[in-house]
């Protein structure tokens, strides 16, 4: 794992957390995007070399809407940078924790990614984030 690629967290209401955000961080954020297949909108704001993303569910459903029914709103994952997915994922189940997923899937901001199940990580959902190479 290179670096943590972003600090994702879950809320309730995208445009009235945007606007926090950009008063707390102080500027806007450089990109959103639904992906579709998660039940998610995204919205990603850059500080510095740390990047944050928001996430609100649009499937009522989805991942998002019930981690937000079971927590709240707050931090949902950590994703890490990784230079190569498929051996990172293999070096963690030989490491003994338990994969969410069986191949990675794409994911938004240009990222293949997998995830670690929290119930391995300490309570922690972790998100292994490999660059889409063209």
């Amino acid at each position: 794992m290179k670096k943590i690629e972003h600090l994702g967290i879950a809320v309730k209401n995208m445009e009235n957390s945007n606007a926090l955000f950009e008063k707390l961080l102080g500027v806007a954020p450089y990109k959103q995007e639904e992906v579709a297949s998660e039940g998610v909108m995204t919205s990603f704001f850059q500080n510095g070399p740390n990047k944050i993303e928001l996430l609100a569910s649009t499937d009522p459903e989805g991942p998002i809407a019930k981690f937000l029914e079971k927590k709240g709103e707050g931090i949902h994952h950590v994703a890490f940078e990784v230079e190569d997915i498929i051996t990172e994922m293999e070096r963690l189940k030989k490491e003994g924790f338990t994969l969410l997923n069986e191949k990675p899937k794409k994911g938004a901001d240009n990222k293949l990614v997998a995830f670690v199940h929290p119930k391995t990580a300490n309570g922690v959902l972790v998100e292994l984030c490999q660059e889409i190479r063209e």
